[in-house]
């Protein structure tokens, strides 16, 4: 406790002892005005001396009682309030003895002053203490992106030397889905629906809307017959619902200009290039997923390749 508060609190008890001369009008003028809880009021009004069976005195009293509101974690509070009260306090008739009562009320205006400053202080190492941990939070969330993606494109990178097409597939999936999980994405990790009709090779969600996702690592570009699968499973989905192609390897000449085509823009396209961008966070993997689907909503454009974004960054600086 600091020199300040102590301070406080012994004026605190001062107060409600030479103040208000009777017991229970200092009850109710001070204590209940100050917010004390009715409980440790009765107590004030009622305990009494055990080796002699008198009532307390005021200031043995209210010493008991500033002791309860600390256990309660109310004390600062309640001796806040009650300087406040005695700063303001002119009904001196109440008190034994006026000239004392006088200057109970200028050292309470002149502590209120030091416990602003001593509250402002209190407030200002608060506010370095959270951004020390914040900077401590964002420094650990920083090494652990950098290791955990370290070890993802390493996977990424043994997978394309793979020489098992269907298993690489699978490794894909799992490979994307810890991606957005650990870029903070809620994450569904492959699962059918529809009584086992449709098989979900992963979803995510952004701001609101559900992505699902379809996977490909084939030599041959994607054609729109690989799309059509993901295109049905977000028409038979809610409407919140959007859907992301993730081609390795790319796709054909004429699937952006197919899904241009569909009256249904509810698909973005990703490809290998992309992934590894984001992998060697070269780009920010939610601004990447965000600028894909600003491109569909306002141009149209189901693709939007991290090197425009990457692009965009580079112009933003250098118009700086």
């Amino acid at each position: 406790m600091s020199d300040t508060t102590t301070e406080a609190r012994r004026l605190a008890i001062e107060s409600i002892a030479t103040l208000v001369n009777v017991k229970r009008s200092a009850a109710d003028q001070l204590l209940r005005r100050a917010g004390a809880p009715e409980d440790l009021i009765v107590k004030f009004l009622k305990d009494r001396d055990q080796a002699t069976g008198e009532r307390l005195s005021k200031r043995v009293a209210a010493t008991a009682m500033l002791d309860d509101l600390a256990m309660r974690g109310l004390e600062e509070r309640f001796v806040g309030a009650l300087i406040d009260i005695a700063c303001d306090w002119d009904a001196f008739h109440l008190s034994a003895d006026e000239y004392r009562a006088r200057a109970i009320v200028q050292k309470a205006r002149e502590i209120r002053g030091e416990l602003a400053e001593h509250a402002e202080r209190e407030a200002a190492r608060n506010r370095a203490r959270a951004q020390e941990a914040r900077a401590r939070q964002d420094a650990e969330r920083a090494s652990q992106l950098s290791q955990q993606s370290g070890l993802l494109l390493a996977q990424f990178d043994h997978l394309a030397a793979s020489d098992d097409p269907h298993g690489r597939g699978f490794l894909l999936q799992d490979l994307l889905g810890r991606l957005f999980a650990l870029h903070e994405f809620p994450v569904a990790r492959s699962f059918q629906r529809n009584e086992g009709g449709e098989q979900i090779d992963g979803a995510f969600e952004m701001a609101g809307w559900h992505y699902l996702v379809e996977c490909r690592w084939r030599k041959a570009p994607a054609d729109m017959r690989d799309l059509d699968g993901l295109l049905g499973q977000v028409t038979r989905s809610a409407r919140q619902t959007m859907g992301m192609f993730l081609s390795i390897n790319g796709w054909s000449h004429n699937v952006v200009s197919l899904l241009k085509q569909s009256p249904d823009k509810a698909i973005v396209l990703m490809d290998g290039y992309d992934l590894r961008m984001a992998l060697m966070r070269e780009v920010e993997l939610r601004s990447l997923i965000e600028a894909k689907v600003r491109a569909l909503n306002l141009s149209a454009e189901p693709f939007f390749s991290a090197r425009q974004l990457l692009a965009d960054v580079d112009q933003k600086s250098v118009g700086r």
